[in-house]
């Protein structure tokens, strides 16, 4: 490789990095241990860059070399630092078909074809499309409960609440500050928050999530934003669970899914 084309693949492959980062924590549900393998598949990477010619798309071969480091694990979703409830976690996921949730996350909250997620998961496409299909009836049919939306735009709160009854969860209510989320929490304690980043008044989704961990540390929280860079620089504390606006069903459903599995949330601070 010419040292232009080094050049032209490291800062290829630093802009695809806070998306790896991404999908890492959601497959862990925390950042700790998603960053980890963020780091192993780096690593393998600088011992061994060939592995990088699996595939012409850099952003594709290098989900292809964490998708190695994660299998080659075993997959776990926790550490043993992780609460009981990432013990249940690791439960559910054990009855899920192999590889099924990976190329849900892919195809879903990471955008890659079907075609990218064979490529990555070592299938062929057919394989890598009945697995996405598997995952959703069984990842749907895992888990239920409450969830609270914190959105300021009232369409798109609608709209997040259709989703979410559709797969089978109660709304406990909308909130459109960061004073009424708080409040709302108190009422009613969900199992799971749907949160905007910024809301009306100024206020900020990230804080009002902040006040409501303060009482209920261990739920799992999804935000949203239309901005995902500027929450995955990897300079502080960053959400497990993140997907962008404007956003797809298909995303909000399996973020929804994903996040209901895990309890022991990473959140943010100013």
């Amino acid at each position: 490789m010419t040292a232009q084309g080094q050049v032209d693949l490291t800062a290829s492959i630093a802009g695809h990095l806070p998306y790896l980062r991404r999908y890492a924590r959601a497959l862990t549900g925390n950042q700790t241990t998603g960053d980890n393998y963020a780091i192993a598949t780096l690593e393998a990477i600088l011992a061994d860059p060939g592995i990088l010619s699996s595939h012409d798309n850099h952003k594709v071969a290098l989900f292809s070399v964490l998708h190695t480091v994660w299998a080659g694990t075993g997959a776990p979703v926790s550490d043993a630092s992780d609460s009981r409830l990432g013990a249940a976690a690791q439960a559910h996921m054990a009855r899920l078909t192999p590889n099924s949730r990976e190329a849900l996350l892919l195809s879903t909250i990471e955008g890659f074809t079907t075609s990218e997620v064979a490529a990555i998961i070592g299938a062929d496409e057919a394989e890598a499309s009945a697995l996405i299909e598997k995952a959703i009836t069984e990842m749907a049919d895992s888990v239920a409960g409450n969830v609270m939306i914190i959105e300021d735009e009232a369409v798109i709160a609608m709209d997040l609440s259709a989703i979410v009854e559709e797969m089978g969860h109660d709304v406990t209510g909308i909130a459109r500050t960061r004073t009424e989320a708080v409040a709302l929490a108190k009422r009613e304690k969900p199992d799971l928050i749907l949160a905007d980043i910024q809301l009306a008044d100024n206020s900020s989704g990230v804080d009002a999530v902040n006040d409501i961990l303060k009482d209920f540390p261990d739920l799992p929280v999804i935000f949203i934003t239309a901005f995902p860079e500027r929450l995955l620089t990897g300079e502080r504390p960053e959400p497990a669970f993140l997907i962008n606006k404007p956003y797809t069903d298909e995303q909000v459903r399996s973020a929804v899914s994903q996040a209901m599995f895990f309890a022991s949330t990473d959140t943010l601070v100013n």
